[in-house]
């Protein structure tokens, strides 16, 4: 008769990683992203677009600030969706893409005024003739 062995933590069986769809993790990624709407800085984040090649995520960022928020939240989502989906072998990774022109925002009034300028050079006599300040 062999001796019997205990089990252990250690002994614990290994689930195998589910497979899922593209459109299994975007309703997790989804369903993360609506827990941090309260956070509008995240919830903008979380919009962002990804590409998603298994096992990794490539979250598409502007800037580096918003990589430094989501390596802020990265356990935390990686363990939510790894959860959700039951694959341990999901990572997420980020990629700084260039904005188009078309689509950069201005913030100040003097970027303001300098991209009308481009458009259109007689804004600058205008404000020449008229006395105008820019930078109010």
């Amino acid at each position: 008769m062999e001796p019997r062995k205990e089990a252990s933590a250690n002994d614990a069986p290994v689930e195998a990683d589910q497979p899922f769809t593209p459109e299994q993790l975007q309703n997790v990624w989804n369903e993360f992203a609506e827990q941090r709407r309260h956070l509008p800085a995240e919830y903008q984040l979380l919009t962002q677009p990804y590409d998603f090649t298994h096992p990794v995520i490539t979250v598409h960022l502007h800037h580096l600030v918003q990589e430094t928020m989501l390596n802020n939240i990265r356990l935390q989502l990686s363990a939510f969706i790894r959860e959700r989906l039951k694959n341990n072998s999901i990572q997420i990774v980020t990629k700084i893409v260039e904005i188009e022109e078309s689509q950069r925002v201005f913030y100040t009034p003097r970027e303001k005024f300098d991209h009308l300028l481009e458009k259109n050079p007689v804004l600058r006599e205008m404000k020449d003739r008229l006395g105008l300040d820019t930078d109010f």
